[in-house]
């Protein structure tokens, strides 16, 4: 289990009336995904489809923004060193080529920048490959966008009753714009739960069917979170202290972490307490770094610059040379006068980061309404879209 170095006062009453209207609210499905997935027909059938993909696909292109993209990218950008080194193990064991080979996953749908987009496609090139786009309306800009070339590009490859067998649709269950085009098709179609926001949605059928094609263990991952819900402890004493801090004038959170494969991980931390907490003027601005790199850019500041922020570093198992790097950190932030919260988790592998997903999405949730806010909407993302989709006549 994640063991934390800190040790906050905290209101049990107010936590436990925190965590029932938690368990009340219409969007805390994130809590059953463990148990409902693990084991499930579900699950079975996405590491079923998974397998097809791997069979008859080089490439996957996972399509979608925020919630749709970053949890499942940030698994596997964190676990790829270790996914590419099993590829030997695999041959050892004399499995089918398609159980054995990697299959690369590019992402696109997350930008409108049309550089990034033709960048994509050059990287699939003249190689065999699937489309998996994830968007719960199909109304989001940036997805829309990508997945429309990307079809072309597909149909123009193996024309247009091959490339339907090739497109994987991760959407609403009943309604929507990607539903009724799925629908009348014929993708294969995945769900995005109506309990489940996109942030708190890596352990659904979002990020599911990429994670088994790229060859996590998502079995681990969904024990790992399970083992959180069992000890919440943690997770709440952590939401607890970013509140004490906030309320002392901590306004800023730094996640840091000392692996730089898990960059994306911190992406999708950043989105999780920023879309959840940023509201009525409240919550903490949370921003991270890779050390020791920042600390060749960054370094400074934290060590010398404005004292409104404190740091949460993400504590892996490491190598020795690395481990001083932590320990050395630690100390010179700590006599620089920041307050360090330290989140030590116990592997680096599908394990350990379910426990830390869930470990934030539970506390990002107890957090959120210790500020006082809403953690399951996004308003000022929803006003965003309504002007873009003015400015472009209403796409």
């Amino acid at each position: 289990m994640i063991k934390i170095n800190f040790n906050p006062e905290i209101d049990k009453e107010k936590t436990t009336r925190i965590l029932r209207e938690i368990r009340a609210d219409k969007m805390s499905g994130f809590l059953d995904l463990p148990k409902k997935m693990y084991g499930s027909k579900e699950l079975q059938r996405v590491k079923k489809i998974a397998e097809g993909i791997r069979a008859q696909s080089d490439v996957l292109v996972c399509i979608g923004i925020g919630g749709s993209y970053l949890g499942h990218r940030a698994i596997i950008e964190a676990l790829r060193p270790q996914l590419s080194k099993n590829s030997g193990i695999r041959d050892f064991l004399g499995l089918p080529e398609h159980e054995k080979k990697e299959v690369q996953i590019i992402y696109a749908g997350n930008s409108l920048s049309r550089r990034e987009l033709d960048y994509a496609l050059r990287q699939v090139g003249d190689r065999d490959f699937s489309i998996n786009v994830i968007s719960k309306s199909g109304m989001t800009l940036e997805p829309a966008v990508a997945f429309k070339e990307f079809k072309r590009k597909l149909i123009e490859k193996y024309g247009e009753a091959e490339a339907v067998k090739r497109i994987y649709a991760t959407t609403d269950a009943n309604f929507g714009r990607l539903h009724d085009e799925a629908v009348a098709k014929g993708y294969t179609c995945f769900t995005v739960p109506n309990n489940v926001g996109g942030r708190y949605s890596v352990l659904s059928e979002v990020s599911l069917l990429p994670l088994v094609v790229a060859g996590v263990d998502v079995d681990e991952l969904l024990s790992g979170a399970a083992q959180v819900l069992k000890s919440p402890e943690a997770a709440v004493k952590y939401a607890w202290m970013r509140y004490i801090l906030g309320k002392r004038g901590y306004d800023t959170e730094v996640f840091a972490s000392f692996e730089p494969s898990t960059a994306y991980f911190n992406e999708w931390v950043k989105q999780l307490f920023g879309e959840s907490e940023g509201k009525k003027k409240q919550g903490i601005l949370p921003t991270s770094v890779i050390y020791s790199t920042d600390l060749h850019s960054l370094g400074q500041f934290m060590q010398d610059g404005r004292r409104n922020l404190f740091e949460t570093i993400v504590d892996f198992p490491t190598d020795d040379l690395n481990a001083k790097v932590v320990e050395a950190v630690r100390i010179a932030h700590i006599e620089g006068r920041i307050p360090v919260l330290d989140l030590a988790v116990p592997t680096f592998n599908e394990r350990g980061f379910g426990e830390l997903i869930m470990f934030f999405e539970l506390a990002c949730a107890v957090s959120a309404k210790l500020f006082g806010v809403n953690p399951f909407d996004q308003p000022g993302v929803e006003a965003y879209k309504k002007v873009l989709h003015q400015k472009i006549n209403g796409f």
